[in-house]
């Protein structure tokens, strides 16, 4: 369970009193600022490794790294950062996909990665994670631990600290809502306006005096506030004191299916009918209690040169006529345009190495998690550079834009394997929540897009922007190349940072890039952040500014 073992957490629990002040040790690591073992320098044979993250596009050269242990440690070197005058930045899992984390002004980089437990606090009555937490880990922990989980990502990888600022989404949120929507307190290190630094827990107790920098966290965004490095988790309508009640119940089985459809049988009619049909089947089926939000799918609408699109579709074993759902869905998917679905090729692409699941096949939860987990083009392409952009629909396709999709995925001048349009169900018990009861302001889209390919080198930098930036802007190009929030959009996840959003010549629409990413929170935020961090120690590309 790493370094937050059940045990720690049973004997360091009363230390965290919500709402006050605190320096606990519930890691059991004591500070490391003098520890050179925990203090990485150019010299150090790890530091070409810590440089970059996930996206080899964005490079770090700080003074050195500081590879935190505990909140104690995390307090102490945010401590002497300020003293000596050293710019921060803050890494949990490194899957930024722009410069928030590694970028050239950044002459410290605090890595959280060494937090990484998970346990369960019974003072708090909440279950404890770490930021430097890999999601597949809390799953796991969670699970065999308590038979409970978290409502989060399907890449495995991901570190829980920025996962959860965002506001975190997953397969199962369809069915329970977002990451944040269960979080009860975070633990953050902070800096007032004379540099003095303390550790600060703040919960979703509109009583607490603190409720505000919890609600920061709940879809804010990484590295705005201060330093995560404890979250706790309680789903609001928790009862009693076991703590297998206090946080989401998944489905003992799951139903699940890993098709593709050959572009060797899509013509333009197959696919813009295809396209079509996943967004009325959306626009019906993602009202908070509908009986389909137990169905999630994640679909990689893929290049040409890759050679199908393939999608991945889980149903909730338990729910009522689950095979039905999925059945329904994939005819819906498939309806009017001739195609038949048909098995993943072995090491067809990014969802593929699952031809098992050319068939429906119900597997424990936990295994499918593991399995689609393993098999995400975030990870399976560590090594290379990439570009991303996101938007959040709330109705489907225009005719326009399913022209649009075709020609940029068939172009014969970009004919990259490694690109893809991925399309994820979304709505469901998300849109349960109010847009400002949490930061994470979208609560009404019925799916998410995500632009993105991945390249090689620095050589092919040009025509992998150059690919992303066209279809994008052109996709949105009836809202100035951006999805302004509208009947039709719903602005963009904060989790896929975009940096081109505050270009006016990539962003014509006169919309600020925050109102994309936080709609009308962004004033709220601006307060929270007067408030916690009102010198802007803690700033990025994208950081909220105080207001």
């Amino acid at each position: 369970m790493g370094n937050l073992t059940r045990r720690a957490v049973l004997a360091g629990a009363g230390a965290a009193l919500a709402g006050t002040a605190v320096s606990p040790h519930l890691s059991g690591a004591a500070p490391a600022a003098a520890d050179p073992v925990h203090t990485v320098r150019p010299h150090d044979p790890r530091y070409p490794q810590l440089v970059t993250g996930n996206n080899q596009r964005f490079v770090a050269a700080p003074e050195y790294f500081r590879m935190l242990r505990s909140p104690a440690d995390a307090e102490q070197a945010v401590r002497q950062a300020v003293e000596t005058g050293k710019r921060v930045s803050v890494r949990s899992g490194g899957h930024c996909f722009a410069d928030l984390v590694c970028h050239p002004e950044a002459q410290v980089v605090l890595d959280l990665s060494g937090m990484h437990g998970v346990g369960y606090d019974p003072a708090m009555r909440a279950f404890a994670v770490e930021p430097g937490a890999r999601l597949l880990n809390v799953y796991e922990d969670l699970f065999t631990g308590w038979g409970v989980t978290i409502p989060g990502g399907m890449c495995w990888s991901v570190g829980a600290g920025g996962h959860v600022a965002g506001g975190g989404y997953g397969l199962l949120s369809r069915a329970h809502g977002l990451v944040v929507d269960h979080l009860h307190a975070v633990e953050v290190v902070v800096v007032d306006r004379e540099g003095r630094v303390r550790t600060v827990v703040a919960t979703r107790d509109p009583k607490d005096p603190h409720h505000d920098l919890w609600w920061a966290h709940t879809g804010g965004g990484g590295g705005n506030f201060g330093v995560v490095t404890r979250y706790w988790f309680r789903s609001p309508d928790a009862q009693g004191a076991d703590p297998a009640g206090q946080l989401v119940r998944p489905p003992s089985t799951v139903l699940v299916r890993a098709v593709s459809f050959p572009w060797e049988d899509l013509g333009e009619r197959e696919f813009t009918r295809l396209l079509a049909n996943f967004g009325r089947w959306h626009e019906e089926h993602s009202a908070p209690d509908a009986p389909q939000r137990k169905l999630s799918s994640v679909f990689n609408v893929c290049h040409r040169a890759h050679g199908s699109l393939d999608i991945f579709i889980q149903v909730d074993g338990d729910a009522p006529e689950a095979q039905r759902i999925l059945d329904d869905y994939l005819g819906r998917l498939t309806d009017g345009t001739g195609l038949t679905p048909k098995t993943m090729r072995k090491g067809s692409g990014d969802l593929a190495a699952m031809p098992e699941l050319g068939e429906a096949q119900r597997l424990p939860w936990l295994n499918a998690a593991r399995l689609v987990g393993l098999n995400n083009p975030t990870i399976t392409h560590p090594s290379l550079r990439g570009a991303h952009k996101s938007a959040l629909l709330r109705k489907g396709f225009t005719d326009a834009q399913l022209s649009t999709m075709y020609r940029h995925l068939t172009s014969a001048e970009y004919a990259n394997p490694n690109t893809m349009i991925v399309l994820f169900s979304y709505g469901g018990r998300v849109n349960s929540v109010a847009p400002g009861a949490t930061a994470a302001a979208q609560r009404s889209s019925i799916f998410k897009m995500l632009f993105q390919t991945f390249w090689g080198d620095a050589s092919g930098d040009r025509a992998g922007l150059g690919w992303t930036r066209g279809i994008y802007e052109e996709f949105f190009a009836d809202t100035g190349g951006v999805p302004v929030p509208n009947g039709r959009y719903e602005g963009c996840y904060v989790n896929y940072p975009d940096t081109d959003l505050k270009d006016p010549a990539r962003n014509r629409s006169g919309v600020p890039w925050h109102d994309l990413f936080y709609g009308a929170n962004h004033r709220r935020l601006q307060e929270v952040k007067r408030r916690w961090d009102p010198t802007d120690y803690f700033r990025h590309s994208l950081s909220i500014q105080p207001r």
